[in-house]
């Protein structure tokens, strides 16, 4: 079933937005590099995805009150960033080949996580978990470029791939064949991040990850043992 976008949808999801910021300077260098205008539609949605999944290293660690972190071109700059701010880069990076594309968030369960991660979190729920939608092809598609190659490899998971055919939306399974993870809550779809929700939403939700300094963590040293 295909979903075809009034001229109004598709002028909203190819616009810039504040967070989903298309028109930064950072942002178009990073779409043009890494999709270049010769290739079709579904080909720079699959290489601006691996772009960003393994360009862009999943931080769970970064300050999560403050607005940079959910910005495009700051994730961009930065080279790291957690789901959201990943989301909103690969979105961004669509919209700038005028590719309709748009943020959706869900609260997840048994996420790819670490012991400390969990810890720090004091809870397994990874709530308002960003990831993004591009419609191509007539239809939209779901993607979560949040974990990056090396990433999923310590963690013992195939990353996720996408096509731009079906969605890549989460790690069912983990390597054993074993239940990994689970959305328990969809909130939809947005043109932009709703940053100042989400800060105070991290602020309520997670609130020693966001009272205390943990810049000087990394994940991947945490996934092997370090």
């Amino acid at each position: 079933m295909t979903d075809i976008l009034s001229d109004s949808e598709a002028r909203l999801y190819t616009d810039p937005a504040e967070y989903v910021d298309s028109d930064h300077p950072a942002v178009i260098a990073f779409a043009r590099e890494h999709a270049p205008d010769v290739l079709g539609a579904r080909e720079k949605v699959a290489a601006l995805y691996k772009a960003v999944r393994d360009g862009i290293r999943y931080n769970p660690y970064v300050k999560m009150t403050v607005p940079e972190t959910f910005r495009a071109s700051s994730v961009a700059a930065a080279g790291n960033g957690y789901c959201v701010g990943k989301a909103a880069l690969y979105a961004a990076a669509c919209r700038v080949h005028g590719i309709p594309a748009r943020v959706g968030f869900a609260d997840v369960r048994n996420h790819l996580t670490t012991p400390k991660l969990r810890e720090s979190m004091g809870t397994d729920l990874f709530t308002w978990h960003g990831f993004t939608q591009v419609h191509v092809d007539g239809d939209w598609r779901k993607a979560t470029p949040t974990f990056n190659a090396s990433l999923c490899e310590k963690l013992g998971v195939h990353p996720l791939d996408f096509d731009g055919r079906e969605d890549a939306l989460l790690h069912q399974f983990d390597g054993a064949g074993r239940m990994f993870m689970r959305y328990e809550v969809d909130h939809g779809a947005f043109h932009d991040v709703p940053a100042k929700f989400l800060m105070r939403e991290m602020a309520r939700v997670y609130s020693k990850m966001t009272s205390e300094d943990l810049s000087a963590r990394d994940m991947e040293l945490e996934a092997q043992g370090g």
